[in-house]
This record gives structure tokens, C-alpha cells and sequence, in this order.
């Protein structure tokens, strides 16, 4: 979306791009406390897509975005955590509440928020329905460990639910595509239910309900992820959840695919293709000794921005992996003209003075 120009951040160019990865610290910038040199991290989408961008062979990210690389996680596995799991968390879990007995409505359940979601709804003692367009994905769903499928094509969504809840409705509907389809959710929503938009992939206007809104005293909220990752208490709250979540093994990431780096292009286009189920990683070559296959990525101390970078080699080193990569994703063009962002990535971590 930010590529497109659809993510409600304009790029300023030269723009890098990424808000994930995960890799070993190469360097620390000044002030920088509670890491080390060669300790394995991932980055934690935190900042703004234009002050830093994290995929490319050596990266630049804010300290307090880098935390300790989870244990039985591969780098793959951890570059492609805390986006969704944190967007999850962030929308059942502080915003709703979720509880033990609740129905939790998923709407794009294939896609890695969604997977996270089932996931999080099941630590919680929740039960969570997938929503899907057709029921080609139904089995994968299924595996993924949803209760219930509904195809929203196929089905009509208020009566699969009500069935599904002896008639009180969902409490909690998680719904990043909005558009026409809202009307339904609104329709199934149990009295009191708390419905978390935090997406609109469908940007077609929404006939809304009012007298339903008004008289089930639903909760329509808008959610973005940095409403937590920008704010220290609910950013270190979300990161312990999903820590503890994935020591214990309740929380997983899926993976459908990994690319090289040097075919990020082509990971675009599978992305834009949507049938993928779960996320897309870009994987880094060595460039560094002491983590191969992963980037480079440096953690600045505070007010260190990538423009306060421009007498140092490692800024060279960072923007020259940025200009490279945005070579890769928009081939034939300068750094100036144009580009996008890719979404997930593994590095070698570097944090630099």
C-alpha cells in the first residue's frame, strides 16, 4: 500500500522501506542501553516508514525498536512476528478485551494479522471464525486452527452466526476490510460487541446501520498498530504477551514463502496477488561474518535519525542497501522517482553510534 501510494504515509524520497526485520547488532549509537554488539534482535514497527526503513543488506533502526531476538524462532520466523501479532494483540487484547467464551469474528483470516488473530482469540479461551471470500482457503483455515469458516461470498454472514452463537451474536468482530461488507458484520455483532477496524481494503462507502449501532450500543473503533508501539507502556505490555505467547509455543508465525533479496520484486508481485496464507519473507545474503543470511541493522540512540547519518560509513553502507534495493523494486529507476515497501525481511542487526 505504501508502494502505491495507498498507506496514508507519503514517502519522501530517497525513501528506504521495510518496518521489520530481524539479525545480529553490528554497531550501537550513542546512549544506546540494554544491547550488545553481536546480540541476535528483530525490530519491533515502531517508527515511521519514512524516517527509517529496515530492508536492504544494513539497516538503521530506533533502540527502542530492536529487542531480543525470541528463542526457537528462526531469523525468518522472527522477521515476521511483531507486526501481526502486535496488531492483533492490540485490537482483542487491549481494545476489546477479549475473554474466555467470547466469539471473535476474523475477517481476512488468511492474511498473517488474521492467523495471529485466530491464535491470540485461542490464548485468550476464545473462539475465533474465520471470515473468508470464497472457501478455497476453508481447510487451510481450518488448519490454522479457526473454529468455525464462513465464506462471505458464499454464505450469508448474520445467520452463519447467529447459528454459530445460539442467536446473541459475535462480541468481538476484528475487520480490516471494511467497504459494504461492515453492514453484515454490524448485522452479527452481539449487543454490546466491540468492532476493531484496522484496515480498508475495501474503500467502497459503507451503508451503515445506525438504528443497530444505536440500539446494541456497539463500539466501532478505528486501530492502528503504533497507537501501541509508539506508546513505551502498551509497546513493552504487547511485546511481553507475545514473548511469553511464543516461549510457550500459543503463538506461532506462518510463513507461505520466503524470497532472496534480489527477487524482491517478484515478492511484490506475489503479495499483490493475495493468495498467499500467512506471511512473505525477504531473506538477506551474508554480508557481514557473523550472521549469513540475514541484515545488518544499526540502532540509533534517541534523536538519531538517518539523516544525522550522513558523515558516517555506516550511513553510506545503509543508504547505499536502500538504493540498491529500491533498484531491485522498481527497476529502471532512480532513487528519486519512485518505489514502495516491501513488508517483512531478515537481517544482520547493526546498531550504530
Amino acid at each position: 500500500m505504501f508502494r502505491l501510494g495507498q498507506y496514508g504515509t507519503d514517502p519522501a524520497f530517497p525513501s528506504g522501506i521495510g518496518y521489520e526485520a530481524a539479525g545480529v547488532v553490528e554497531a550501537l549509537g550513542d546512549g544506546v542501553r540494554g544491547l550488545s554488539v553481536g546480540e541476535a534482535v528483530s525490530v519491533v514497527p515502531s517508527f515511521t516508514m519514512t524516517d527509517y526503513g529496515v530492508h536492504g543488506e544494513a539497516v538503521l533502526a530506533p533502540a527502542h525498536a530492536v529487542v531480543a531476538h525470541p528463542e526457537r524462532l528462526s531469523f525468518e520466523e522472527a522477521a515476521s512476528v511483531w507486526m501481526q501479532f502486535i496488531t492483533a494483540y492490540g485490537g482483542l487484547v487491549d481494545l476489546a478485551g477479549v475473554r474466555p467464551g467470547d466469539t471473535v469474528l476474523i475477517s481476512a483470516a488468511s492474511s498473517s494479522v488474521g492467523l495471529a488473530a485466530i491464535q491470540i482469540a485461542h490464548k485468550a479461551g476464545a473462539r475465533a471464525v474465520a471470515l473468508t471470500r470464497t472457501g478455497a482457503k476453508r481447510q487451510q483455515l481450518l488448519d490454522a486452527g479457526a473454529d468455525e469458516v464462513i465464506a462471505t461470498a458464499e454464505e450469508d454472514v448474520p445467520a452463519r452466526v447467529r447459528e454459530l452463537t445460539d442467536g446473541q451474536g459475535a462480541r468481538i468482530i476484528f475487520d480490516p476490510v471494511g467497504g459494504t461488507a461492515l453492514a453484515d458484520l454490524v448485522t452479527a455483532a452481539a449487543h454490546e460487541a466491540h468492532l476493531v477496524l484496522y484496515g480498508v481494503l475495501d474503500r467502497t462507502p459503507t451503508p451503515l446501520n445506525v438504528g443497530e449501532v444505536l440500539f446494541k450500543h456497539l463500539t466501532i473503533r478505528g486501530f492502528e498498530l503504533f497507537e501501541i508501539t509508539t506508546d513505551d507502556r502498551r509497546r513493552a505490555e504487547a511485546v511481553a504477551f507475545v514473548a511469553d505467547g511464543l516461549a510457550k509455543g500459543e503463538l506461532t508465525p506462518t510463513i507461505d514463502k520466503t524470497f532472496p533479496l534480489e527477487d524482491i520484486a517478484e515478492a511484490h508481485r506475489y503479495l499483490e496477488a493475495g493468495g498467499q496464507v500467512g506471511k512473505i519473507v525477504v531473506t538477506v545474503p551474508g554480508t557481514w561474518p557473523s550472521s549469513a543470511g540475514s541484515v545488518s541493522v544499526v540502532a540509533a540512540g534517541q534523536g538519531d535519525h538517518h539523516h544525522h547519518w550522513q558523515a558516517s560509513g555506516v550511513h553510506h553502507q545503509v543508504a547505499s542497501a536502500a538504493r540498491r534495493l529500491l533498484h531491485r523494486l522498481v527497476p529502471g529507476r532512480r532513487a528519486g522517482d519512485g518505489g514502495g515497501r516491501a513488508h517483512y525481511l531478515t537481517a544482520r542487526v547493526r546498531a550504530a553510534p
